[in-house]
């Protein structure tokens, strides 16, 4: 039996790391993590093509301008305000913190940039406006059942059929 490759409605269980411009590892995944193959899974495009026909085992790098990956930053979704206008438990990086326009829709922001006296707040994806390397192992593949198909993503109940 031959190796099984990427291909439409196929489970596609990879692994990944995400570098920015510098090289550095600013994400990675070492646990599998599943899509469904030409399914609307949510994974990047030029991802994805990429995986088109991989075999586990292949490890693939794709390089994604802001335009095909995390998109442009925004600076409309940027503030900055003193800090002793922000409540102690968000003075810190990394904070996150939900705010609600007048229509009620939220949005998650986090704290970027303590400076001077001033806290930054961005809503902005971390990797907006970057360039960023996505490093992919494809590490099982099997077929997607009808379910999986319409989820885009595997059912979390088992392990890959074959490797």
């Amino acid at each position: 039996m031959s190796a099984p490759t990427v291909s439409k409605h196929k489970a596609v269980y990879i692994t990944y790391s995400i570098l920015d411009q510098q090289g550095q590892v600013v994400e990675q995944s070492d646990v599998p993590i599943g899509y469904v193959h030409g399914a609307d899974s949510g994974l990047f495009e030029q991802v994805e093509a990429a995986l088109e026909g991989a075999k586990p085992g292949d490890q693939l790098e794709v390089i994604l301008p802001p335009e095909h990956g995390f998109g442009p930053h925004d600076p409309n979704l940027t503030f900055t305000d003193d800090i002793e206008n922000v409540p102690p438990e968000y003075r810190h990086v990394g904070a996150e913190v939900e705010f609600q326009n007048e229509q009620g829709e939220g949005k998650m922001f986090r704290v970027s940039k303590i400076e001077n006296g001033k806290l930054t707040v961005d809503a902005n994806h971390p990797f907006a406006g970057q360039t960023v390397k996505f490093v992919v192992t494809v590490m099982a593949i099997r077929d997607a059942t009808p379910e999986e198909i319409a989820n885009g993503r595997p059912d979390e109940g088992g392990p890959p059929v074959y490797h």
